[in-house]
C-alpha cells in the first residue's frame, strides 16, 4: 500500500511540492539580500524562526494572506515570489515563466542555476548596496562590468 492517501480525489505526497519550494528559495533569497534574519522575518509576521524555516524549505505552504504579509515586510510585490521559475515547473502547472520581471538575466544568460543563491552572492550585493554615495557605487559597478568578458 502507497505511503500517500487520497484526499478528496488528490493524491498527497509526503514531500514539498516543487513550486512551495520555488517560493521558499524566492523567500530566503529576499530575506537574505536585506541581511535579515529567520528571527526577525518571523517577529515581523508573528511567527517563530522555525516556521519561517518551513516555509523558506517549501515544508509548509505559504497562504495567500502570509504571502501577501511576505510581500510587504520583505518589500516586494507578490509576484517576486514567483519570479525567475524554470521554465519546466512553470511550463508543468500552466504558467508563463517571467525571468526579467527581478532583473535578472534572461534564461540561458550565463548563470548557472545555483550563482544567485551562492553566499558570495549575496555578500557581494549587500556590500555593494551599503556603499552610500552614489556616484562611487555607479564607478564600482563600471569597474565590475570592465573586468568581465564583453557582452553580446
Amino acid at each position: 500500500m502507497a505511503s500517500a492517501e487520497p484526499v478528496l480525489g488528490i493524491e498527497r505526497e509526503s514531500r514539498p511540492s516543487p513550486i512551495d519550494v520555488h517560493v521558499g528559495t524566492r523567500i530566503r533569497l529576499r530575506r537574505t539580500l536585506l541581511g535579515m534574519s529567520q528571527e526577525r522575518l518571523g517577529e515581523a509576521l508573528g511567527l517563530t524562526f522555525q516556521q519561517v524555516q518551513k516555509y523558506e524549505r517549501g515544508v509548509n505552504r505559504v497562504g495567500a494572506s502570509r504571502l501577501f504579509d511576505l510581500s510587504r515586510v520583505l518589500d516586494v510585490p507578490i509576484s517576486f515570489f514567483f519570479d525567475d521559475m524554470p521554465e519546466t515547473l512553470a511550463g508543468s502547472f500552466g504558467a508563463q515563466p517571467n525571468r526579467r520581471a527581478a532583473g535578472l538575466p534572461e534564461a540561458g544568460g550565463g548563470f548557472p542555476d545555483d550563482t544567485l543563491n551562492r553566499r558570495e552572492t549575496l555578500e557581494l550585493v549587500r556590500a555593494y548596496y551599503r556603499i552610500t554615495d552614489p556616484n562611487v557605487r555607479k564607478r564600482m559597478f563600471d569597474l565590475i562590468k570592465s573586468m568581465g568578458p564583453a557582452e553580446a
